[in-house]
């Protein structure tokens, strides 16, 4: 029987900084290319968490029977330009959740935040070749283009990025056809 996935917006960090610490060491040692190198520390991965909450950071998590199974992070552009715009960052799931459809249940409720929040274009990166670009272009995100030499892999070797974009909503021109 499979078990519930429950995805809901993380309110507070502290009694479960080690989870979220496991799973990022998790995922970077398996290869995810999520700014990090392996190994990565306990206290450099708990560091990490300590800064991510903010007023501009939503961070939702993924829970099967209690367990961190998978989270991600909405950046939302606080520039009075970007006030339209989010940056999807660090979409991981733990190892033993995999294939299970957490990552796209992750990015659907990040989609509706982001839309919650009024905004309209969500971008985001990943390595060329990684599985996600799969995830990204099925969820309707576009390819904007690629950066070569981008992301450096514990061997040394430079990686690609691609660029993907998703417009929630098509901007709405007023009278005077101004996109607003």
């Amino acid at each position: 029987m499979e078990k519930e996935i429950r995805i809901e917006r993380l309110e507070e960090l502290d009694s479960r900084l080690s989870a979220f610490a496991e799973m990022l060491i998790e995922v970077v040692h398996d290869g995810a290319s999520i700014g990090f190198l392996p190994p990565v520390s306990v206290a450099e991965a708990e560091q990490y968490w300590r800064n991510v909450p903010g007023s501009d950071v939503i961070v939702l998590i993924a829970e099967v029977d209690g367990q961190l199974a998978g989270t991600v992070q909405i950046h939302l552009c606080s520039k009075p330009n970007g006030m339209h715009r989010a940056d999807i960052a660090k979409l991981m799931v733990h190892l033993q959740f995999r294939r299970r459809g957490i990552a796209r249940l992750l990015m659907e409720k990040a989609e509706q935040y982001a839309a919650d929040a009024n905004r309209i274009l969500l971008v985001l990166d990943t390595r060329d070749g990684d599985p996600s670009n799969t995830l990204y272009r099925s969820l309707g995100y576009i390819q904007a283009g690629q950066i070569p030499h981008f992301a450096m892999s514990d061997t040394g070797v430079l990686h690609s990025t691609n660029l993907y974009y998703k417009l929630l909503q098509s901007p709405v021109d007023d009278a005077d056809g101004v996109t607003r």
